[in-house]
Parts: C-alpha cells; sequence; structure tokens
C-alpha cells in the first residue's frame, strides 16, 4: 500500500443478514471480496455481529441553517453515523426555510463537507412553511442538490387545493411530497394523544382522527393526480388501516412509523418529563401493537426516525412550554432490534429493507440501500445484537440531549459504520 492510497478493510466473520458468518473486503469505496479466510490492511472483528446495508433516514431535522445551538449538519452526521446511518434527508423546517435552491444547496454543501453520511436536503412544500404558495419545486429539484423528497414537517399542508397542486408538480421529476399528517383546527393548544391519560391529567387531547382524516383525504388526492404521496411518522391504528385500503386498491402511497412510536405509550406523559413531548403524540398500547403489524407486514414501508433535536432550555422547562421533538439517531437500530427482532415480528433482511432499501427507494437516492454483494457501494453497518447499552443522555454525539431513551437500557450496538468505504465508526467509537 502507498503512503497515498487509502486502505482496505476486512470485516471477519460477520453474517450478512440473517446468514452465515463470512468475511466482507471493503476497499476503493466498494464492497471487493465476500468470502471465508479473506485478508485487507485492516481488520475489523465481526464476530457474533450482523451486516447490514447503510441505514438511511428519510426524516432527520439537522437545524442548520439557523438553530445551531440545537444541531449542525455536521453534528447531525456524526451521530447519524453512531447509528448505523449513511444516508439522511434534512427537513426543511429551518431558518431561513429551505424553499429555496439557494437554502438546498448550503445544506447539501454543509453535508459534503462534513463527509460523514450522504445529507439529502428536503425542500418546503410551501414558501415558508405558511401553506399559501408553493415553494420553488422545479428549482430545487433541478439544483445541485437534486431535492426528490418535500415536506412542510412540522406543519400539515392543510389546504387541499395546495396539496393537490404540489401533487401534480412533482411529477414532473419524480419527486414525492411527504405529509405532516395534522388538520390544524383539530389540534389546536393540543399537548398529548386525547384519551383517558389527558382526561386524567388535564392536559389538551391529541385525536387521532385529526391525523387520520389529512391521510384519508391525501391518499384519495394522490390517486386522483397519480402523483406519490409519503406519509410522515404515521401513529393511530386508523391511520395504519386507511394505508393498507389505498395500497389494496394501488394508490401510491407510502408511510413511515418513528422508533418512538413503536416504542412507547402515552402512560409515560403521567410523568410531566417534556422529553415524552413530542409530535405526534405517544399513543395508546392498541395504537403501538397496530404500528408495530403494520411495520412487520410491510403496510408501513419505513423506519423514520424524526430526530428532532432541541437546546435544554427548550425541554427543562414546564410541560406546556416545552418544545415538541426527541432525538433518535443514535438509538434506532437498537428500538428496531427490541421491538420488532426480539419480539419475533421481523428478521434482519426485513429490518434491512425497512430501514434502507425501501426509505433510499422513496427518496431516489441509488447509491444507498443496495445489496451487500460484490461490486456494491460500501456503505454498512455493523451491529453487534449481543451487547447491551445503558443509555446516557451526557455521552450522545448529537449536539442535543434530548433522547426520551435516557437511563433506559437498550440491546445491540453499533460496531461499525461504514461510508463509501471509509469508516466513520470504529469499536463503537466515532472514526471522524
Amino acid at each position: 500500500m502507498t503512503s497515498s492510497a487509502k486502505p482496505s478493510y476486512v470485516i471477519k466473520d460477520v453474517a450478512i443478514l440473517d446468514g452465515k458468518p463470512t468475511d466482507i473486503v471493503v476497499k476503493d469505496g466498494v464492497i471487493a471480496e465476500i468470502g471465508k479466510g479473506l485478508t485487507a490492511d485492516q481488520t475489523v472483528d465481526g464476530s457474533g455481529c450482523i451486516a447490514l446495508p447503510g441505514l438511511v433516514d428519510l426524516h432527520t431535522h439537522l437545524r442548520e441553517p439557523g438553530r445551531e445551538d440545537a444541531e449542525t449538519v455536521l453534528s447531525g452526521s456524526r451521530a447519524a453515523a453512531m447509528g448505523g446511518f449513511t444516508a439522511v434527508h434534512a427537513m426543511a423546517n429551518t431558518n431561513p426555510v429551505a424553499d429555496t435552491a439557494g437554502v438546498v444547496e448550503q445544506v447539501w454543501r454543509l453535508g459534503q463537507e462534513a463527509g460523514l453520511v450522504d445529507v439529502r436536503p428536503v425542500g418546503a412544500v410551501t414558501m415558508g412553511l405558511e401553506g399559501t404558495a408553493l415553494a420553488e419545486l422545479g428549482a430545487m429539484a433541478d439544483s445541485a442538490a437534486a431535492v426528490r423528497v418535500f415536506s412542510d414537517d412540522g406543519k400539515c399542508v392543510h389546504d387541499a387545493a395546495l396539496m393537490r397542486r404540489a401533487l401534480e408538480y412533482v411529477k414532473a421529476f419524480d419527486g414525492v411530497v411527504a405529509q405532516h399528517a395534522q388538520e390544524p383546527r383539530l389540534t389546536e393548544g393540543a399537548q398529548m394523544n386525547e384519551g383517558v391519560i389527558s382526561g386524567k391529567l388535564g392536559l389538551a387531547g391529541w385525536p387521532a382522527v385529526a391525523e387520520e382524516a389529512i391521510i384519508a383525504r391525501d391518499v384519495l388526492l394522490a390517486h386522483h393526480v397519480g402523483s406519490r404521496l409519503h406519509v410522515c411518522h404515521l401513529s393511530t391504528a386508523g391511520s395504519v388501516e386507511i394505508i393498507r385500503w389505498a395500497k389494496s386498491r394501488g394508490i401510491n402511497v407510502t408511510a413511515e412509523v418513528t422508533p418512538h412510536h413503536l416504542y412507547f405509550t402515552d402512560d409515560v406523559v403521567e410523568s410531566y418529563d417534556p422529553i415524552f413531548k413530542v409530535n405526534p403524540p405517544l399513543r395508546t398500547k392498541a395504537d403501538v401493537e397496530a404500528v408495530r403489524a403494520g411495520l412487520a407486514d410491510g403496510t408501513i414501508n419505513i423506519v423514520a426516525t424524526d430526530h428532532a433535536p432541541h437546546p435544554s432550555e427548550d425541554k427543562d422547562c414546564e410541560w406546556t412550554a416545552a418544545a415538541f421533538g426527541m432525538t433518535g439517531l443514535e438509538s434506532a437500530l437498537s428500538v428496531v432490534y427490541e421491538t420488532m427482532v426480539q419480539t419475533g415480528l421481523m428478521n434482519w433482511a426485513a429490518v434491512a429493507d425497512r430501514m434502507s432499501v425501501a426509505p433510499a427507494q422513496i427518496g431516489r437516492v441509488s447509491t444507498q440501500g443496495q445489496p451487500i454483494e460484490v461490486g456494491s457501494p460500501a456503505n454498512l453497518v455493523i451491529f453487534d445484537p449481543r451487547a447491551i447499552q445503558e443509555v446516557d443522555a451526557r455521552k450522545t454525539v448529537s449536539a442535543s440531549r434530548n433522547t426520551p431513551y435516557a437511563g433506559r437500557t437498550l440491546p445491540g450496538k453499533v460496531v461499525a459504520t461504514f461510508y463509501r468505504g471509509k469508516p466513520t465508526v470504529l469499536n463503537g467509537e466515532l472514526n471522524a
């Protein structure tokens, strides 16, 4: 190896998805060899571990530009790498809003400079997220960032006529509108899931129908115009049934669920700890069981983190004043392992599909979500399911500490992450 050459790596005795242990050689940015007894410049011990294609998050808040006190593209990229991600889609609710080619290109270039994950900006659907006029959809699609996902996440595109125009517009460049399904008139002042516990705590309730009504409207609109629709952070049993109905009729809709909606129920809100305040809210046990089943049978296409970092002052306050949102990049794979794999609902091949293959396809990221085979881009995560980790918010890589898993024990740990052949995580530690 010359001094200027990049080292090659061999991951020894690692199981690819649900297969038998083997060796994987990473060289020059691709998977060069797979087999037994292989060698390379450097060795990574993969014994007892699972190899998955690098994870792809369709829903991440990196906060830059404008809220660098909460997260930056660099710090968020580091957190993503630690969680096994090799691509993230950065949501548009920044300051200024990512509603022009200039802003999305800024975010894209910051991702290129960080060089830890593939940062794909999400463009706003409407100017300023105000829901009154379409943003520069075509200009963002034609920019260096090549935006294909558009969302006003944090706000719902509640005007039906405007939503129809957006769906029609993105068809021209195979884009997708990712809807934050929340009827605003039904959630004014809402603080948590509407139900027994909200009544007990005296907190304004957030009814399931506020989500379900928008999803029902939008799948019909998508069918009417023949466009792609993606539903963000689906959270109720009724929403699962609407998506299942839509797919049975051939409507081109996809949906996501967050790790925290797979893990928590609304009873944790009885602590009044704002760490559990999130949009959409944590739901009931029946809802959790329904979204788990929907993810397992493919009705829900993907897991997306909705990683929403906040500075401490926005969470270390009384419940009603606290910001909505939780961090999720670093814990996502462990949560999916606990809720879906250890419960027998999904195997590792299904995890790879829901957390890598399908989100890459929805986001039109051709270099991600590829099978682990010779010649594929070396975007990989090596996960040790035997490990146990105690979540310590002070030790998270994200610039914010608002993880809802603080003080909890999660199974499994990311041992290594490779992005374009570069090890961004080695031996469970950030390598950048």
